[in-house]
């Protein structure tokens, strides 16, 4: 049986959603993979252009709370935010919880070619961080 692992950020729409897929993408075989954020938006359309770099499925990606998984257990959450981590909800069934916080590549508002990559360095963060930790 596959663990079920879900991601949390305050807004679900960047760091959250970038783990959620490139997990699902490189370790769908072995988890059950999720995001949710303490409060819902809208997913960055650089996340779509820096996942679809690598040639992962973004389709259904979309900002959602826990309030979308109601009476799911998961076995390990992660916090990929620090507000994420202070205001995290009660997780019914969770076993572990890992934080790890990614600086934000929303907050890069100079120029949309270094706003861009902001978005693709913290795509290769995280991703090397979940292949030594998942």
């Amino acid at each position: 049986m596959k663990q079920s692992v879900i991601f949390l950020c305050t807004h679900n729409s960047a760091r959250s959603q970038l783990a959620e897929a490139l997990l699902r993408y490189d370790k769908g075989h072995a988890y059950d993979v999720f995001s949710a954020g303490t409060e819902q938006t809208r997913v960055k359309p650089e996340v779509i252009t820096v996942l679809g770099e690598l040639g992962v499925d973004t389709s259904d990606l979309r900002s959602k709370t826990l309030d979308a998984f109601p009476g799911r257990t998961f076995d390990v959450v992660v916090t990929v935010c620090d507000s994420a981590r202070e205001t995290c909800p009660y997780v019914p069934g969770l076993r572990k919880t890992i934080h790890r916080s990614f600086p934000d590549p929303s907050d890069i508002t100079s120029t949309e070619t270094a706003r861009l990559q902001a978005f693709r360095d913290t795509r290769d963060a995280i991703r090397a961080w979940l292949k030594e930790t998942f």
